[in-house]
């Protein structure tokens, strides 16, 4: 069958309220007069996966379970402006949603609506295994559906990558996820020993290369038993948001690494395409282009051979 998509998102469709908040923690008050307001929009991990990944030209393809209900009707409405084919289970139980709070330095904290899922919930497996067959890779979001997804997209004979965000390395939960894909990104944000976590995920599972990323202190990649510090980038702009550039570093590793280019290389992406997710305002679900990606990847290599030619 002819290959149609480059990269298959399962999971993680949703809408996101932006909440501005004077700091975090939150102090308590009565009220707050809050700016620049509360919005809401389409963009959770998955979305902002199939985004990043269609900005960068690969082609995506998108699929979850979405509710017959106006947060659905933001998730349809952001594929079709981005022209992001998106196939849409129907879920009784609802659209996923969040409440992002949004500090003045960027940082959020998520809350998450656990009513919007039900134990039931599968993403059909015929459906699943059509849309396998006619793609490179599959990018697994780390929600309940998506774990009986993971032996189909085996038999199809997929890669698969997954991100398990701030797993603290012990939650059960995240382990079918972090030992049965390929490419396996977390973030060190909740881990008490990221190198270790990282040894475990490759000694247990079948991932070839995982990656850690530390924010401002850059990211961690573990390939064939070497571990490699990857300095953090200075973004291009302010800092205004950090919510999405996860996803925006796997969406640009994902590049480099379909492209067969070496695991650091794909790193540098990422930790370049994380970056300039920091100054996206929250508000809205946009992502660094393929020439925008390119183009810094080039300032920053002519940057470090010219620093080696000074040393």
């Amino acid at each position: 069958m002819t290959t149609e998509t480059d990269v298959l998102v399962l999971g993680g469709a949703g809408v996101d309220t932006v909440v501005h908040v004077p700091e975090l923690p939150v102090p308590y008050a009565d009220s707050y007069m809050i700016r620049p307001g509360i919005v809401t929009r389409a963009g959770q991990s998955g979305d902002f996966v199939a985004l990043g990944v269609s900005a960068l030209g690969l082609r995506a393809h998108h699929i979850d379970l979405v509710g017959a209900d106006p947060e659905g009707d933001l998730v349809r409405a952001l594929h079709r402006d981005r022209g992001i084919p998106l196939t849409d289970v129907p879920s009784a139980a609802g659209t996923k949603r969040a409440v992002n709070l949004v500090g003045p330095d960027g940082r959020r904290l998520s809350l998450y609506d656990d009513t919007r899922s039900q134990e039931s919930d599968r993403l059909p497996e015929d459906t699943l295994r059509a849309l396998a067959a006619s793609s490179r890779h599959a990018h697994v979001v780390i929600t309940h559906p998506c774990s009986y997804a993971l032996p189909v997209l085996r038999e199809a004979g997929l890669t698969v990558s997954t991100d398990l965000h701030n797993w603290d390395g012990v939650n059960p939960y995240h382990e079918p996820f972090a030992l049965a894909t390929d490419l396996v990104f977390l973030s060190t944000t909740a881990l008490a020993d990221p190198e270790h976590t990282m040894r475990d995920i490759a000694a247990r599972g079948r991932a070839r290369i995982v990656v850690a990323t530390a924010g401002a202190e850059g990211a961690y990649l573990l390939v064939d038993g070497e571990l490699t510090h990857v300095p953090a980038v200075a973004p291009p702009s302010p800092v205004v948001d950090s919510n999405g550039a996860g996803d925006a570093f796997a969406a640009a590793f994902l590049l480099g690494w379909l492209d067969g280019l070496d695991p650091l290389r794909c790193a540098r992406y990422g930790a370049i395409a994380g970056a300039h997710a920091c100054t996206v305002p929250s508000t809205r679900a946009d992502a660094i282009s393929r020439d925008q990606l390119l183009a810094r990847v080039a300032e920053s290599d002519a940057d470090e051979q010219a620093a080696k030619v000074s040393g």
